[in-house]
């Protein structure tokens, strides 16, 4: 399906442009890319059950729901996209706040895997 390969794809450019802003030192920046290459990710992974949600709070509630909960993926990943999804919000839109040079070296790793993991489902 195209849509799952565009998201794909978007997804990949996403992670780069992280680990491209990190270098930087931005690292409210890379914690937004790091989320969003996640959350289309599991958008792609959403369709391959024909799923979609509105809203970023759906798709993690859907992601959750129909891989998480059923097994096919591990709870860590789960977890994973909500935390990056909290940690994204304090990088767009905190105010007196920013995220740490070892937050976003963290979210960078767990997006890294969070999106290794998701396109081997999708290869099957």
């Amino acid at each position: 399906m195209k849509e799952i390969s565009d998201l794909t794809k978007k997804a990949e450019k996403f992670l780069k442009t992280a680990k491209l802003v990190f270098d930087s030192k931005d690292y409210d920046s890379c914690t937004s890319r790091c989320y969003y290459a996640m959350f289309f990710m599991a958008e792609a992974v959403l369709l391959t059950k024909d799923l979609k949600a509105s809203s970023h709070k759906g798709v993690i509630s859907l992601f959750g729901e129909h891989f998480v909960k059923t097994g096919i993926f591990e709870r860590e990943e789960g977890k994973a996209l909500i935390y990056a999804y909290d940690k994204r919000l304090i990088g767009d839109y905190g105010v007196g706040f920013a995220v740490t040079e070892r937050e976003a070296e963290d979210i960078l790793r767990i997006s890294q895997n969070f999106i290794k993991k998701l396109k081997i489902y999708l290869k099957k």
